[in-house]
């Protein structure tokens, strides 16, 4: 958990005027992947009850959430079941009580859907070691055998087939990447390249070629 909270990377939430949020992530279509929300124990403890009323009158099935421009984040929260939780309290003694620190995110966040080959990683924007991560969660989930040295080879071609997708909406210093391996699709590749001599058993007979881009 973060160990300190910046002022300058507060977000208000309009459904919550004692809640400050610091990061938030969503999928394509707006619905909840991360946040990171700051408050008072009760706040904090009022919130979770009200996520597991859903459309009730005291419900929360979506956030609006403001940044300092004034921009407006629509997150759609989703199924609370596949949403898991961590707290901590941060600051201990201040005028207002403990100050505790919650994140809310989807497990597939921390744990891959191997079934369906599908996961998700949360990444700081300036994590040097981002390429590497992505590649381990991509060994992880997928079920097919992927030798170390395929890694480049591999990583382009799960991008230019959208398997392996940035994910647009974040706020915050996250960043979030969403795996979902086409298995069927991804096995005739692998097999085009390995009977093309693109990809081999031994690295040292990889075939030449052009430099291949890297996961933004």
């Amino acid at each position: 958990m973060p160990e300190a909270l910046s002022s300058q990377s507060l977000f208000r939430i309009a459904e919550c005027s004692d809640m400050m949020a610091d990061g938030c992530v969503t999928d394509d279509n707006g619905t909840l992947v991360f946040l990171s929300v700051w408050a008072r124990d009760t706040a904090i403890q009022q919130f979770l009850a009200r996520l597991t009323l859903g459309n009730d009158a005291e419900g929360l099935n979506e956030l609006n959430i403001h940044d300092r421009q004034g921009n407006v984040s629509l997150v759609s929260v989703g199924g609370v079941d596949r949403l898991e939780k961590r707290a901590t309290r941060v600051f201990r003694r201040t005028l207002f009580g403990s100050i505790v620190n919650l994140w809310l995110f989807d497990r597939r966040c921390v744990k891959p859907d191997k079934a369906n080959a599908r996961a998700l990683a949360l990444l700081r924007r300036d994590d040097p070691a981002r390429y590497d991560r992505l590649w381990t969660l991509v060994r992880d989930t997928c079920p097919l055998p992927l030798l170390d040295h395929w890694r480049d080879a591999v990583m382009e071609l799960l991008q230019e087939k959208v398997m392996l997708t940035r994910l647009p909406r974040s706020l915050g210093p996250l960043e979030a990447h969403q795996l979902a391996i086409d298995v069927p699709m991804l096995t005739d590749a692998l097999g085009d390249l390995i009977r093309g001599g693109t990809l081999t058993t031994s690295p040292h007979d990889m075939a030449s070629g052009q430099p291949l881009r890297r996961a933004a």
